[in-house]
């Protein structure tokens, strides 16, 4: 137990037979949620899989180690072929849009050779806040926080905090520009062409 409790404060632990039993429970789990169609059933799976998990869709393939350090809110959509290695905290607000072949990875190895052989590790907290979009087969590392309303290019690695409202490409993902009232214009404008176009 004691290695557990130090993976939930993010200290260094190591994998024991606690941890396995864990890690395969989780596992099982995954295997169904992988399996199935049924959008009641994944619901049922993903309420019993994650730390807590709102009105939102995950779809297969998905992959995580433990699940329960995973929070996800209402409205989000993780799109196939998404792994989370949860060994820290993973929290996904609302409205959070995950494209497909994303990870996100909270572990910590040691960088000496020496002690990276032991197995131990850490985990270090990811939060993705409200309306974030991550593009597809993006990279996001350990302590990264992505502030609300932004949007991560496809195919950028992040490995330092996003700002709110911001555009952020490449590897490592850099901001290119803000969000504006002008996107918000430009993106009101479409949509009401599109509610007058479905009226027809």
């Amino acid at each position: 137990m004691k290695n557990y409790e130090n993976l939930k404060a993010g200290k260094l632990f190591k994998t024991d037979a606690y941890l396995v039993e864990r890690l395969t429970a989780c596992w099982e789990k995954l295997v169904k949620l992988n399996m199935t169609i049924d959008r009641k059933e994944r619901k049922e799976i993903c309420q019993e899989l994650f730390g807590s998990f709102g009105k939102s869709t995950v779809l297969s393939p998905f992959r995580c180690d433990y699940g329960d350090n995973i929070h996800i809110g209402d409205g989000s959509f993780i799109n196939f072929n998404v792994s989370m290695v949860d060994l820290g905290k993973i929290e996904i607000g609302n409205r959070v849009l995950i494209g497909p072949g994303t990870g996100i990875f909270t572990a910590i190895h040691p960088t000496d050779p020496e002690i990276r052989a032991t197995g131990i590790e850490k985990g270090a907290d990811i939060k993705l806040e409200d309306d974030v979009w991550i593009g597809g087969n993006v990279t996001i590392l350990p302590a990264v926080t992505i502030g609300k309303g932004s949007i991560i290019g496809a195919g950028s690695v992040v490995t330092k905090d996003i700002p709110e409202m911001s555009i952020a490409v490449g590897n490592p993902a850099k901001v290119v520009r803000e969000i504006t009232e002008e996107d918000k214009i430009y993106w009101q404008g479409e949509y009401e062409k599109y509610l007058g176009e479905m009226e027809k």
